[in-house]
């Protein structure tokens, strides 16, 4: 059979008695203070009380976890699986958005980027045809004798020579 024996905690024991201690000699003090009004407590940081020492030495973090013995036990744990369940759904969450933008940006290099290029080759090459017809136009007209004035021959000429022009059939891309 397990006896537990509980051990009391020598430097809590010193604390106690050295806390004890100066708290008889502040009240012995504050007897003295109340008979002159001129000193103030505050105006003299030499005397620290070794509490206010350790209070000065112990961190944040020692200060919250001296606070776990507040919380009971079953909110510790409602409090501790809560978190866990949401760190858990946080990881899920950010390996799943990772896996997406991974497939998507792959997606995009992979089919995006020929069709890109694709669709600007195509509106080059129809920039171009645009261009050309515009040459050939401009080709003809200026190869047409003028009308008005030189009376029906020019506009005979003129029909002549259009009807033997071949009509413009614009950019055949090769093999068709």
């Amino acid at each position: 059979m397990v006896r537990l024996e509980e051990v009391p905690d020598e430097e809590i024991l010193r604390q106690q008695r050295t806390s004890a201690a100066a708290a008889a000699a502040d009240d012995d003090d504050w007897e003295e203070e109340e008979e002159s009004d001129a000193e103030s407590d505050f105006s003299d940081d030499s005397e620290v009380s070794e509490r206010g020492l350790a209070l000065h030495e112990e961190s944040v973090w020692e200060r919250i976890s001296a606070l776990r013995d507040i919380i009971p036990p079953s909110t510790r744990r409602s409090i501790a699986s809560t978190f866990n369940t949401t760190t858990s759904y946080a990881f899920t969450g950010s390996l799943l958005a990772g896996k997406l933008v991974w497939v998507v940006t792959t997606s995009a290099l992979l089919v995006g980027l020929p069709f890109a290029l694709a669709v600007e080759d195509e509106s080059r090459i129809v920039a171009q045809e645009k261009e050309m017809m515009a040459q050939q136009q401009g080709a003809q007209h200026m190869l047409a004798p003028p009308t008005g004035a030189a009376g029906q021959q020019g506009q005979q000429g003129a029909g002549q020579y259009q009807a033997q022009a071949p009509a413009p059939q614009g950019l055949r891309p090769p093999g068709f």
